[in-house]
C-alpha cells in the first residue's frame, strides 16, 4: 500500500483523478513522447505556444516532442454515429514556459469526449472539471463562458475577422476603454458597442449574469446559444458545486477552434489558472472529422505552488552502527521501529544534510 504522506500534490492528484475518470467510463489513453511534426504545423494556432522541439527520425522524418495531447487523441479516434470516444490521460508535454521563456516539461492530466456529443456530455465535462479541482482542494473556482454567444453578438456587429479577433482579446483582458476605441475604429454602431462592452463586466453567479445576457442576446442565433447556457446552468445548480462555478466572459478561447462552452479553473494559493477546457468542434472538423468534442486539462506541475506543511524531518530515527555491530541486531531494531510506522535511515556516520528527529547509536557513540 502506498503511503500518501510521501506523495507530492501532483502525485496524489494523479491517483485520485485516475479513479474519478474511470468511474465515469473514460478509458486511459497513452501516447509516445513524440509525434509527427506535421500535425502541429497544421494546427499551430491551437497550441499554447508555437515553439516546438523537433528532431529527425532515423528515416529522415521530422518529429516533435509533443506540446499537446488533444491533437493526438483526435488523430487516433474515428467518427462513429451515435457513439462517443471518452478517454483520459496523464502525460508530459513540452512547451515554452511563460515565466522563464525556456522549454519546460509540463505534467498534465485531463480527459476528452469526442463524437456525437450533446448537453449531457457538456455538463459531464464541466462537472468532472469541478470535481477534478475538488480532488486537489475544496477551495476552488471554475469560471465558464460561451464562445457561441460572443460569436453570435460579434457576427451581428461586424463581418470583419480582424475586428472580431481584437474584440475577443480586449474582452478577455477586461479592457472596456480599448473595446470602445476599437468599435469606433471599425464603425460599430452604438447598440452593438454597448453589447460588446457589457461582456467586459460580465462576471458573477448564474442569477446575476443570465438576466444581463438576456438583454444582449436579441437575435435568433444568440437566443439559441443562451438557451443552451441556461440549460447547463440549471444542471449545475443541482450539483454540490453550484457555488463554485461562475460565469465569466473574460474566459475566452480562439474562435477558429472553440464554438461553445469554455472554462477555466483556479485554486486558492496558486497565482494562475490550473485547469482549462471547452468545446472544440471546429478543431475536429478542421482535421477532417464530423464529430463534436469537449475536454479539459489540469496542469499538475502548478500544484507545487500550493501551501503545504513543510516536513521538519527527512526521517524519524537515524540509526548509527559500525563494523563491529552485529548486523542481526541492526535488522531487529530497524524492524521494531518501522513496525511502529517510523521512518528510519541506517548509516555509519551522520549525513550532513539529513534531517532527523532522533538518533540511535548501535555502537559506541562517536565511532
Amino acid at each position: 500500500m502506498i503511503d500518501t504522506k510521501l506523495l507530492k500534490n501532483e502525485e496524489k492528484a494523479i491517483f485520485a483523478l485516475r479513479a474519478l475518470y474511470n468511474s465515469y467510463g473514460y478509458l486511459p489513453f497513452k501516447m509516445s513522447k513524440f509525434e509527427e511534426y506535421d500535425i502541429y504545423v497544421r494546427n499551430k494556432d491551437f497550441l499554447v505556444s508555437d515553439s516546438v522541439i523537433t528532431f529527425n527520425d532515423t528515416n529522415g522524418k521530422l518529429l516533435a516532442l509533443k506540446p499537446d495531447v488533444t491533437l493526438s487523441i483526435i488523430k487516433n479516434t474515428t467518427d462513429e454515429a451515435g457513439c462517443k470516444h471518452k478517454v483520459y490521460y496523464n502525460e508530459n508535454v513540452y512547451r515554452v514556459s511563460q515565466r522563464t521563456n525556456q522549454f519546460k516539461e509540463i505534467m498534465q492530466a485531463g480527459l476528452e469526449c469526442i463524437g456525437d456529443i450533446d448537453m449531457y456530455d457538456i455538463f459531464e465535462s464541466v462537472y468532472l472539471a469541478a470535481k477534478s479541482l475538488d480532488t486537489v482542494s475544496p477551495d476552488f473556482v471554475l469560471d465558464i463562458s460561451h464562445m457561441g454567444i460572443i460569436s453570435a453578438v460579434l457576427d451581428g456587429a461586424s463581418d470583419n475577422r480582424e475586428f472580431k479577433k481584437e474584440a475577443v482579446k480586449l474582452i478577455a483582458q477586461r479592457n472596456i476603454h480599448e473595446t470602445v476605441s476599437l468599435c469606433k475604429e471599425y464603425g460599430i454602431d452604438e447598440s452593438n458597442t454597448n453589447k460588446l462592452c457589457a461582456f467586459v463586466n460580465m462576471y458573477g453567479s448564474f442569477d446575476d449574469v443570465l438576466p444581463k445576457l438576456e438583454e444582449i442576446c436579441t437575435d435568433e442565433r444568440a437566443i439559441k446559444e443562451l438557451s443552451d447556457l441556461k440549460l447547463l446552468c440549471s444542471l449545475i445548480d443541482k450539483t454540490e458545486y453550484k457555488n463554485n462555478i461562475r460565469i465569466d466572459f473574460s474566459v475566452m478561447n480562439d474562435m477558429n477552434y472553440y464554438n461553445g462552452i469554455v472554462f477555466k479553473g483556479f485554486l486558492n494559493g496558486i497565482s494562475e489558472g490550473v485547469l482549462s477546457g471547452g468545446r472544440y468542434d471546429k478543431l475536429v472538423q478542421r482535421m477532417g472529422r464530423k464529430s463534436g468534442a469537449i475536454g479539459f486539462a489540469l496542469y499538475l506541475d502548478l500544484l507545487e505552488e500550493l501551501d503545504t506543511e513543510k516536513k521538519l524531518y527527512d526521517v524519524d530515527v537515524l540509526v548509527i552502527y559500525d563494523n563491529d555491530t552485529d548486523i542481526s541486531s541492526v535488522n531487529d531494531k530497524v524492524k521494531e521501529l518501522t513496525d511502529k510506522g517510523l521512518y528510519v535511515s541506517v548509516q555509519k556516520s551522520i549525513p550532513k544534510k539529513l534531517r532527523y528527529k532522533e538518533i540511535l547509536y548501535l555502537c559506541k557513540e562517536g565511532n
